[in-house]
């Protein structure tokens, strides 16, 4: 034990390099010292030891069965000191560590993961976790430590005091349908046409159903009847691939899921009003400090914003 208090990592380089080289004059001077100075610390090495480290021979300097032992821990020491120094570098540079974020389902396709996509191309060593969920859940999550950031809404039984609060930007409404759809490739389709089919949309109080129910509010008609509330994807996607339901999503949640490569049969439809939702922002605890990888996550978000 009191060997292990005494050792430095100079003194195991010196001796693993001793070993490799088969020259102490070699080793010290890889390592910018003088041979004298090697050889004193050679010498203070054996003695603490009690016993030779290397065979001094005519070729060189061999290691001993106990220099040999030496040898090869220092080996796995340095390389694990070599490979915190690393880490610990990588860290303090944001180029590794974990970034914990929280999002509503509009940003996650249309800023979040391109955000995360640029920084990890950089810092390859970075772990990243996404969960998707409403506002009130994630400023929960957030202020419950399992967030470093959200891009959410501020619920309304929350202080916007106890957090920093970036603003960030309204979301427009896309209207999906199946492909075939009787308003397919209609002009300017009004509210009060689509009030005639089946509708799936989020529950009630989902800031895209208080879009939607404004919006025929504003227009003055009969909001939809024929409601199926769900927030599922899944649920939306079953609902569109059998009948000529209509969908209310994020459009960037509607792009993703009409791109061609993605294969759902699905189109979205002209509409005549504009449909809105309430603008979201990216939240942080005031409390807490981010790491240095989550505080480039952030950058990167905010910047695409």
């Amino acid at each position: 034990m009191d060997l292990a208090r005494r050792l430095k990592p100079a003194h195991l380089r010196l001796i693993l390099l001793t070993g490799e080289l088969g020259q102490l004059q070699a080793a010290a001077h890889a390592m910018g010292l003088s041979q004298p100075a090697a050889s004193r610390i050679l010498a203070d090495l054996e003695a603490q030891v009690g016993a030779k480290l290397f065979e001094r021979l005519p070729k060189g300097m061999e290691p001993s069965p106990v220099g040999a032992a030496f040898v090869r821990h220092a080996r796995v020491i340095l390389s694990e000191i070599d490979n915190l120094a690393a880490e610990v570098q990588n860290l303090n540079f944001g180029q590794a560590g974990e970034v914990r974020v929280g999002a509503v389902t509009g940003p996650v396709v249309g800023c979040l993961m391109p955000a995360l996509q640029a920084v990890r191309a950089k810092a390859p060593g970075l772990e990243a976790t996404v969960e998707v969920g409403p506002s009130t859940q994630l400023v929960r999550g957030l202020i419950e430590g399992r967030f470093d950031f959200v891009l959410a809404r501020m619920p309304a039984e929350y202080d916007s005091r106890d957090f920093h609060i970036a603003p960030a930007r309204t979301e427009e409404v896309a209207l999906l349908v199946r492909r075939g759809h009787p308003l397919e490739g209609r002009a300017a389709v009004t509210l009060a046409e689509l009030g005639d089919y089946e509708w799936v949309m989020q529950e009630r109080g989902s800031p895209i159903r208080l879009a939607i129910e404004a919006a025929y509010h504003d227009a003055g008609v009969p909001a939809p009847g024929r409601i199926i509330n769900s927030s599922s994807l899944l649920v939306m996607l079953s609902m569109l691939e059998v009948t000529q339901a209509i969908a209310p999503q994020s459009r960037e949640v509607a792009g993703l899921l009409t791109r061609p490569a993605i294969g759902t049969n699905l189109v979205p439809l002209s509409v005549a009003s504009d449909l809105t939702v309430s603008p979201f922002f990216v939240i942080r605890n005031r409390a807490s400090q981010l790491s240095r990888a989550a505080e480039r996550v952030m950058q990167e978000v905010l910047q695409r914003l």
